[in-house]
């Protein structure tokens, strides 16, 4: 079969199409004909080591996100049938809980093979149904970003109706992180360097946006959306180069999830306003095969559609890893396999 994998070294030029045996699902397993995938912004550092000596060793196939169907069904498995459409869980070791280091331990595309292959044999406690109206990319965004999102606004945020959240860009997290709150009654701000975007962002219900290139003190203008009093949850991305104006946008009391080092990851902010002023601050890190099935089931009531800016074919993985590096995205990159 088919993967696509860093293959003899770690460095964008190894990373090629190869060829593996097609495998067999055995007890407790089932085996999934992969019909999509999707990028995060981890698939750029993999190839070149980038998570450091936990890595897998090579080969590795790449990327953490996917969709497919089941064709094979191992012995002593009874929650799946062939047919089903099912997503490889983010983290095989987390199916409930708090994280620990063991539930943090095994991650698709980086301590284990990944999703661009034909075929993957998946423990059937590391899988999940996806909402029956999403098409294959859209289900396929799942895993990573949308976990990530939803851990962040309801697992540790517990935003509620009536909540103001700020959002930053409009990558896959920021955009689920906007489409959460707004399921859940809350106001949202988002911020970007892109007029259009910010547009865009509007339509998909953001209340209020900022350009925060013409307004580099962004913090300031989004407390004061806020009624003056700051917002209620941040969903920070950026890191380093973000971090401080989070910190001026969000309300005494009011919590910051970290979850992307995007603008830097180094800790350069004014730790006195974290904690004279009680905020939260909170690492995000995907979140549980329990997150994913109230996700899944909250998507599928809402009929809530994922943003999917572009769809490329399997072979065109590097073209896909480009256009993400670029930024010019709106929402998702899929592959379809």
């Amino acid at each position: 079969m088919r993967v696509f994998q860093v293959d003899t070294a770690w460095s964008d030029d190894n990373l090629r199409i190869g060829e593996r045996p097609e495998p067999t699902a055995g007890p407790g397993e089932v085996r999934l004909k992969m019909l999509a995938s999707a990028l995060n912004y981890r698939d750029l550092l993999v190839p070149r080591r980038g998570y450091g000596s936990r890595m897998k060793t090579l080969p590795l196939i790449v990327l953490s996100d996917g969709v497919g169907r089941i064709d094979q069904v191992g012995r002593g498995v009874d929650a799946y049938r062939i047919g089903d459409r099912v997503c490889p869980l983010f983290f095989s070791s987390w199916p409930a809980g708090d994280p620990s280091a063991d539930h943090l331990s095994h991650s698709l595309g980086c301590e284990i093979d990944g999703t661009m292959a034909e075929y993957m044999v998946v423990p059937a406690s590391m899988l999940a149904s996806v909402p029956a109206h999403l098409e294959d990319a859209e289900a396929a965004t799942l895993p990573t970003a949308a976990v990530t999102a939803w851990r962040a606004i309801v697992t540790e945020g517990r935003v509620k109706p009536g909540d103001t959240v700020l959002v930053q860009g409009t990558g896959g997290v920021a955009l689920f992180a906007l489409q959460f709150a707004k399921m859940l009654g809350a106001t949202v701000i988002c911020t970007s360097s892109s007029d259009e975007k910010l547009k865009r962002a509007r339509a998909l219900g953001a209340d209020d946006t900022i350009n925060y290139l013409s307004t580099p003190e962004w913090g300031r203008v989004a407390r004061d959306m806020a009624g003056g009093v700051g917002v209620d949850h941040v969903v920070e991305v950026g890191g380093q180069g973000t971090l401080p104006q989070s910190l001026r946008a969000v309300r005494p009391g009011g919590t910051i999830s970290m979850i992307g080092v995007l603008a830097g990851s180094v800790m350069d902010a004014p730790l006195g306003l974290v904690v004279t002023r009680h905020v939260r601050l909170q690492g995000i890190t995907v979140g549980s095969g329990e997150d994913f099935v109230a996700m899944a089931r909250a998507i599928a009531r809402s009929g809530m559609r994922p943003v999917v800016d572009r769809v490329f074919e399997f072979a065109q993985l590097p073209e896909a890893m480009h256009h993400l590096a670029s930024g010019r995205h709106f929402g998702k990159i899929c592959i379809r396999h």
